[in-house]
């Protein structure tokens, strides 16, 4: 059975996208740690990212860098942390989250609340300076 990333991927289930190339595919968390708080995960469905090859790695993550740098161009933060946590959706994935503090990346706060007509904005501005 398909993850819920590789059904966002094909369309099955919507989401907010922020970009997409060959290999990889980017989108807003729907519960998100901050404003900006962008999924980034590889097309190929494998549950851990460290079993990646090694090509499929280094793409995520060279993916993943520009669409931080994009993150920090439209969201007020001091930097752009990054997660792997890779425990709720058996696909690789890479927590992108805006930061001014160190507590902003600890995945028990509370979620913040978004409206869609806000997640599409933002989406599409963050997409804006890529």
């Amino acid at each position: 059975m398909s993850s819920i990333f590789t059904r966002i991927i094909r369309g099955e289930i919507p989401c907010f996208k922020v970009a997409e190339n060959d290999s990889c595919f980017a989108f807003l968390d729907v519960r998100p740690l901050a404003k900006g708080h962008v999924l980034v995960v590889p097309k190929k469905e494998v549950d851990y990212i460290f079993d990646l090859e090694t090509q499929d790695y280094n793409e995520l993550m060279h993916f993943a860098s520009r669409i931080a740098l994009a993150i920090k161009k439209e969201v007020p933060c001091i930097k752009v942390g990054m997660a792997v946590i890779g425990l709720e959706v058996p696909h690789a994935h890479v927590h992108l989250v805006p930061l001014n503090q160190i507590s902003d990346l600890n995945f028990s706060n509370e979620r913040v609340k978004i409206s869609d007509d806000e997640m599409a904005a933002t989406a599409k501005a963050i997409a804006n300076h890529l």
